[in-house]
Formats: C-alpha cells, structure tokens, sequence
C-alpha cells in the first residue's frame, strides 16, 4: 500500500472567500468539495476502478476512509455556520 500526503486543493491551496456579513462564510457544497478532493487524494478511486477491473478488493482502510470522510462532510455542512477553517486536518481523518 502506497502512502501520499494530501495536499489542498491539487497542490495549490483553494481559498474561501471571507466577509464579514452573516452567511458570506463557506458554503455545504465547500465542504463536499473538500471531502471529494481528500477522497481523490487517497487513491480511493483508483482502487476501486482496479476491484471492479479485477476483481480484488479493494482495501478495508479506504472503505472505511471513504465513511469517515461521509460523515465529517455531512456533520460540518450542519453546523451553522460552518467554520472557516473547515479545511483543517483537525476535523478530518487521517488515512494510515
């Protein structure tokens, strides 16, 4: 198993816009944004074109990354607001 370092926004850093009205911060679809690019950046869809291509499985912990990923996206996009800082590692998983 290969392991890469997730960086933002494919290598470059995506940036929020930031304004001081109410509800100028980001938006849900930010968020899954954010969990689609660290899902791209896990090599989870690689994996599973090569399981339906082979028939290997795939393996157990990008399965339960890809979950984990689900379900930070959907409990940050509920928060209202959402942090501006909803891209830190600190609210993610980790893959290992």
């Amino acid at each position: 198993m290969k392991f890469k370092v997730i960086e933002g926004g494919r290598g470059q850093v995506a940036r929020v816009e930031v304004c001081p009205e109410a509800g100028c911060g980001p938006s849900r679809d930010d968020v899954r944004r954010e969990a689609a690019r660290r899902l791209d950046a896990s090599g989870y869809h690689t994996s599973r074109v090569r399981e339906f291509a082979t028939g290997a499985p795939m393996p157990g912990a990008l399965r339960y990354l890809s979950l984990q990923l689900d379900f930070v996206a959907e409990a940050l996009s509920r928060l209202d607001p959402i942090p501006l800082d909803f891209r830190s590692d600190a609210y993610w998983p980790a893959f290992s």
